[in-house]
């Protein structure tokens, strides 16, 4: 939660100074922001066209944007290093650097950090050695993680992002729109009508419903372990490797981690997209069906009428 509330706070500064000063040939970091959002907005109008992308592109861009800010800003040396350790037999071994503890290197041309195994045969001695050593050893709880590493705020993402979605929904087909998971009306006139054709295919309606249902409460697991898997992964992959290769072989998963913050903030972004756009097709489909059904209607009178005056 603090990691988040400070990368917000990070993101505001960067936009006011970004766009205190509109000039009509951008320069600086507005060009580069003017660059990111209108590549971004024309991706947007793009994919759900001129009405609903203007409409869509508010909520999309935040998710994108604060997404990717929170995988990248993530990757600075001051998460998941600094924090308190908590002691055990087994884990990180910590020197006393003074003030704080801290790790140390085995020598410079390994650049890896010494660590007790729990499943190492010599792990009590190793253990004994480095408190006679007046070492500490034991597990690093960090005081800033990636927040999209914690399992809450992927899931209060995907719960917006869901929100966002029912609301467009709602607001283009009305009320109407809970019909599409609860579809009890064929199942009711079946029954009223002791019609058991109308029954089983209100029974289908009825299995739809809650088929549809369930599909948007997976959806929010989908979202949400989709993006905490990938970057807690990631975070772990850095730290582990850090301690057990040479820090300039790590720099390679930096990289992979920069690739991988994009690609999971688009997904994301774009699905909720996607799913908005379906969402609001749906309502427009079922919307326009009855005026078409009425243009179909009327000309059947006046052939009548006609048929009768020959």
């Amino acid at each position: 939660m603090l990691t988040s509330w400070i990368m917000v706070a990070f993101m505001i500064i960067l936009v006011f100074f970004a766009t205190r000063r509109w000039e009509m040939v951008p320069r600086g970091i507005q060009n580069a922001t003017e660059a990111a959002v209108e590549a971004f907005y024309n991706l947007v109008v793009g994919v759900a066209g001129e009405k609903s992308g203007r409409r869509f592109f508010p909520i999309v861009a935040t998710i994108f944007f604060m997404v990717l800010a929170f995988n990248w800003l993530a990757l600075l040396p001051v998460f998941a290093v600094i924090g308190t350790v908590h002691e055990e037999e087994h884990g990180f071994i910590f020197s006393d650097c003074g003030s704080a503890l801290c790790t140390e290197f085995s020598n410079p041309g390994q650049l890896s950090s010494p660590s007790i195994d729990e499943g190492d045969a010599n792990a009590n001695e190793e253990y004994e050695k480095a408190i006679e050593d007046g070492k500490t050893v034991g597990e690093l709880f960090p005081f800033f993680r990636a927040p999209n590493a914690d399992l809450n705020t992927p899931l209060a993402l995907a719960i917006v992002s869901a929100i966002a979605v029912e609301t467009w929904a709602i607001r283009s087909l009305g009320i109407g729109y809970g019909k599409k998971f609860f579809n009890f009306g064929g199942l009711w006139r079946g029954i009223t009508k002791f019609n058991f054709g109308m029954i089983f295919s209100g029974v289908i309606d009825v299995f739809v419903g809650l088929l549809e249902l369930i599909s948007e409460l997976v959806r929010l697991v989908s979202f949400t372990f989709r993006l905490f898997g990938n970057v807690f992964a990631g975070e772990v992959v850095i730290l582990m490797f850090t301690f057990l290769i040479p820090v300039v072989v790590t720099l390679a998963f930096y990289g992979l981690e920069v690739f991988v913050g994009i690609i999971q903030a688009f997904i994301f972004a774009m699905l909720t997209l996607v799913f908005a756009i379906m969402a609001v097709a749906h309502g427009e489909h079922e919307a326009h069906e009855p005026e078409h059904s009425n243009e179909h209607a009327e000309p059947q009178p006046q052939g009548s009428l006609e048929a009768a005056g020959h």
